[in-house]
């Protein structure tokens, strides 16, 4: 399941630069994740580093957006060249 960002962000700006895939990026108000290249992390770390340092808790998991482990692996061997 890919992750989303909630309109509770605060813009602090530390969601981005952890983010492994280059999901997460500034929207129109709050910073986004973009489905097609969130993992979850999984492939580069056991936990979601979005989530990890987010001061406000403020992202979920997408309910539009349902992966199973073996989905976000794919992804994530896709995304980083692997197959």
């Amino acid at each position: 399941m890919s992750l989303i960002i909630t309109d509770e962000c605060i813009n602090c700006d530390v969601c981005e630069p952890e983010c492994p895939n280059e999901a997460i990026s500034q929207g129109e108000e709050i910073y986004v994740i973009d489905p097609a290249k969130c993992t979850e992390c999984v492939g580069h770390y056991d936990e979601p580093q979005c989530v990890q340092v987010c001061p406000v808790d403020c992202i979920p998991k997408d309910k539009d957006y349902v992966e199973t482990e073996e989905e976000l692996m794919e992804k994530y061997l896709v995304l980083t060249g692997q197959l």
